[in-house]
């Protein structure tokens, strides 16, 4: 695989994990309290850190996104915001396997996706340390032409829409069979 194919790779997974972490800090920030509310459910912060929490978590977020969507353009991919991507993914996805590991399924993620209810599942602390995986796998990775910047870009759009998708999928809940019992 060409040098340009791999960055366009890289950039997708960071824009994917950009774009998420974006969505993630809007919808937190538009709903504060209620997030207080989520963090407080996890069970596994002091009283006292789970206010400071819910209000540096998104803006924290934010700045990851930012520092995700533009590592390309400022001429190569500096590893901090894959690092600190993946940091924050594996902690999300260590709090949610905590919480499932005590049975405790049925509270809301945090995930922050635009007001959807969406309880823990093994499936999303998979999704969390698969892309935890990939963003380490593009600290190493170094500038990109201009094509590998845009296409790569599309392809993070992409994956985080079809993403998306599949979390508004999961937050419909499991539906009953046409015809049985309600």
């Amino acid at each position: 695989m060409d040098a340009d194919a791999v960055s366009a790779l890289g950039i997708a997974v960071r824009a994917a994990a950009g774009l998420l972490f974006l969505e993630a800090a809007l919808g937190k920030l538009a709903h504060g309290a209620r997030f207080e509310g989520v963090v407080a459910n996890y069970r596994i912060l002091p009283e006292p850190l789970v206010g400071v929490t819910a209000r540096l978590l998104p803006p924290f977020e934010l700045a990851l996104a930012v520092a995700l969507l533009a590592s390309p353009l400022l001429g190569g991919l500096a590893p901090w915001p894959a690092l600190g991507g993946a940091g924050l993914l594996a902690v999300f996805a260590a709090a949610m396997g905590a919480n499932l590991a005590r049975g405790r399924s049925e509270i809301d993620c945090g995930c922050g996706r635009g007001g959807l209810r969406q309880p823990l599942s093994w499936g999303r602390v998979g999704r969390n340390l698969v892309l935890a995986g990939l963003l380490l796998a593009t600290v190493p990775l170094g500038g990109a032409s201009a094509a590998a910047w845009l296409v790569g870009l599309a392809a993070g759009a992409g994956l985080f829409v079809l993403d998306y998708a599949l979390a508004c999928l999961g937050a419909l809940g499991p539906r009953r069979a046409a015809g049985g019992a309600r």
